[in-house]
């Protein structure tokens, strides 16, 4: 055992190709929560709104990305719609997740919405609150808490749906553990430590998530 985890974790600087595999997961992974995050809420601004050509693109735009396998979108995007472009294979990745994401995020946000006490606002604009601050102060808080628990989960797959972006050449965690694996002769102890490492980086987003709660907790107690 001892040898073999040598040979996985220490053996010609295989620890480095590991940690790079593993900033390029976490790098895909950030870039395309934030754009994700912002396109999403942009999605869901046109899907709440009155224009139907506007609220029709966004649905179908949701309904399409969310219904297609991201391999799938990932490959279209790589092999064909920017085939020849010049992007970088990790451009495109953070592209298609970033697409993939904001679908996700703007039926999130558009749930949270729906769900909002509407009569909480119009008790604050009764009370001379412009709709500015009606939203900043009691909208917005309200639609965070709702979203936070199934944001958290969509942070969540989002790492793991990055799994697949060695099928357009990078080099990411998942494709370090595979070639580790080739190249050891041991792939039930290498993935395994590939998985243990997944786990440990969905613990740490729901640790920060937890940390969050408890801040909020601690600041309403204090109000």
């Amino acid at each position: 055992m001892s040898d073999a985890l040598y040979n996985i974790l220490i053996k010609g600087g295989s620890w480095q190709t590991i940690l790079s595999g593993l900033g390029v997961t976490v790098q895909i992974s950030a870039l395309s929560l934030l754009f994700g995050t912002i396109l999403g809420a942009a999605v869901c601004f046109l899907r709440l709104s009155d224009n139907k050509i506007a609220s029709t693109v966004a649905r179908i735009y949701i309904s399409i990305v969310r219904g297609s396998p991201v391999l799938m979108l990932l490959m279209l995007l790589f092999y064909g719609v920017f085939a020849g472009s010049g992007l970088k294979p990790l451009t495109v990745a953070v592209v298609t997740f970033s697409l993939h994401t904001a679908a996700h995020v703007a039926e999130l946000i558009r749930a949270s919405v729906l769900a909002l006490d509407a009569g909480q606002v119009e008790a604050a604009r009764t009370l001379g609150f412009s709709k500015l601050q009606a939203f900043r102060l009691v909208a917005l808080p309200q639609i965070v808490r709702i979203a936070k628990p199934v944001y958290q989960s969509t942070v969540v797959n989002l790492i793991q749906w990055t799994s697949v972006v060695g099928y357009v050449t990078i080099t990411d965690l998942t494709r370090v553990i595979n070639n580790t694996a080739s190249r050891t002769m041991e792939p039930m102890l290498t993935i395994t430590i590939g998985m243990l490492i997944y786990l440990s980086i969905s613990y740490m987003v729901y640790g920060l998530f937890a940390l969050t709660e408890r801040r909020e907790v601690t600041v309403d107690e204090h109000h």
